[in-house]
């Protein structure tokens, strides 16, 4: 039996790793697109959007994608840069440094994390409710398995730290 929770909490822990390891990479993605919205004006993805989709409405009149396209390409000229760069740089930057924290199994880094994320959920589950992204919905349900395991791991290395060295 004691094998079984060993291999069992083996497999938490290296999914744990690898989930933490997957968040620090969107925090990355997040970080760089944040950057990248800064230099990229919307008028200029808008711009490229309609170019692309108006060849392929050329090629193809009812193309699905390019009529699909145009509508976003509208929403990039109505969105305020600046407010997505900020929210994407600053969520992007947060969440790393919590990843690195984590990965080094920094104490104080388990409950900041959990509340971090937690904000994160309920914004997320506010955008799901008036936009009805699957992507976001796939991103907020892996969010809640971080968040399990982050609780998880939590749990075990407290238990494993002597109560001395905390004061």
């Amino acid at each position: 039996m004691a094998t079984i929770n060993r291999l069992r909490e083996k497999y938490l822990y290296d999914l744990f790793r690898v989930s933490i390891f997957l968040k620090g990479l969107i925090s990355l993605i997040e970080i760089f697109s944040g950057i990248a919205i800064l230099f990229i004006t919307p008028a200029m993805i808008g711009s490229l959007i309609i170019n692309i989709s108006q060849n392929e409405l050329g090629e193809e009149p009812g193309s699905f994608l390019a009529l699909h396209a145009l509508p976003l390409a509208q929403q990039f000229s109505l969105t305020p840069t600046a407010f997505i760069a900020i929210y994407l740089l600053s969520r992007g930057l947060i969440k790393f440094g919590l990843v690195i924290a984590l990965l080094r199994s920094k104490l104080w880094a388990y409950p900041a994390a959990l509340a971090v994320m937690g904000i994160f959920i309920i914004y997320q589950v506010y955008q799901i409710l008036i936009g009805h992204s699957i992507f976001l919905i796939a991103l907020t349900l892996f969010d809640f398995v971080v968040i399990w395991l982050i609780w998880h791991e939590y749990g075990l290395v407290r238990r494993h730290i002597d109560p001395a060295v905390l004061g």
